[in-house]
């Protein structure tokens, strides 16, 4: 049985016809791009009345140009969502037992629970990994999975990662989530591991246009690999798993780097303000430091799960319960940073349930 179930935020975890606001999806603040939108405008009748491409071999060249750093398109997996993907991998490498620092993403524990995986959860330090306590645990295992940024810390570990990569033998795979990373502040690509797939043969890259570039509903996650672990990733994946039209909105999207800049730098500056407006103006929250598009708010004498409810009863807006995240208890939400003038109704609906 899983530690505790695995549920996600959006506007389907509630009832959809109260959410005004979704702040528990983090997704890129700006949405879709027009860009994006035109082109599945233009091109909706023949992309719905064909088949796509079952290896979608246009948008595996264009994530390679757009990952850079020598990666082959065959190196390149790519599912219904990264949720699919984590799925694949368990299924093609998990069979006896895996590594999972915990809070992070509940489907890592979900999809090697299927596999009826003995899963060894490492509570994480103050929100931090411990590599060696990971490694440790680690001896003898098919996986470990990883998140960075982490979900839903939202912080970056790409140091201790490192440590664990090198700590880790090369017989047990290491998924590395990287799904929140293009929100990174500064120079993103210098905490990305991809660069270490050339290097360890164990190493799995997780990403996701679902976030970065505002395709939630399309659902385009890809993985990054060696050659081998690739094909047998491949061998476990249904045919078709891609729509043709999400096909083509990734490749446009990627297209488009300005509108995944443009949501950096408001990222940046709406966290930023966000924060300071918490933490100066209301008693009961206190957020956390987060280096990306959402962080988690700790709350002083409140439960989560009352609070997400009577805050969407009064405001229709929806921040993401975190008590079902093993290795949190009842007392921590996440919120997504989105629009100013969004950000502003938020913290308008906290203040209210301040008093």
């Amino acid at each position: 049985m899983l530690t505790k179930v695995c549920a996600h935020g959006g506007v389907y975890s509630v009832n959809p016809k109260l959410v005004k606001l979704d702040f528990s999806s983090n997704v890129n603040p700006l949405g879709i791009s027009e860009k994006v939108l035109e082109l599945i405008h233009d091109n909706i009748t023949s992309l719905s009345k064909e088949y796509p491409d079952p290896k979608c071999k246009d948008l595996k060249r264009s994530l390679s140009n757009y990952v850079g750093t020598g990666i082959h398109p065959d190196s390149i997996n790519v599912g219904n969502g990264a949720t699919e993907l984590i799925h694949d991998f368990a299924r093609t490498f998990v069979r006896k037992k895996v590594v999972i620092p915990v809070p992070t993403f509940c489907e890592y524990e979900s999809a090697c629970r299927r596999m009826g995986a003995n899963v060894v959860l490492v509570p994480m330090q103050d929100f931090k990994l411990a590599p060696d306590i990971i490694i440790e645990n680690a001896n003898n295992s098919d996986a470990v999975f990883l998140c960075n940024p982490n979900n839903p810390t939202g912080w970056l570990a790409s140091k201790s990662i490192k440590k664990i990569i090198e700590g880790v033998d090369n017989s047990t795979r290491i998924l590395i989530d990287e799904c929140f990373i293009e929100f990174v502040d500064g120079t993103y690509p210098s905490h990305s591991m991809i660069e270490k797939t050339h290097e360890f043969d164990n190493i799995m890259i997780l990403r996701s246009l679902t976030k970065s570039f505002g395709l939630a509903g399309l659902r385009i996650g890809y993985s990054i690999s060696n050659h081998a672990a690739a094909n047998r990733i491949s061998a476990s994946q249904l045919p078709w798993n891609v729509n043709g039209i999400a096909q083509r909105a990734g490749i446009s999207a990627l297209e488009n780097m300005t509108h995944l800049e443009d949501a950096r730098r408001l990222i940046k500056k709406e966290r930023e303000f966000m924060q300071t407006h918490i933490t100066k103006r209301l008693h009961s929250f206190i957020p956390l430091r987060s280096d990306v598009n959402y962080f988690l708010i700790r709350l002083e004498a409140k439960d989560s799960t009352s609070l997400r409810d009577s805050i969407l009863l009064r405001n229709g807006i929806l921040v993401r319960d975190c008590s079902d995240f093993a290795g949190i208890e009842e007392d921590y939400i996440r919120v997504a940073v989105k629009t100013h003038q969004e950000n502003l109704l938020l913290l308008d609906a906290l203040e209210n349930s301040d008093r």
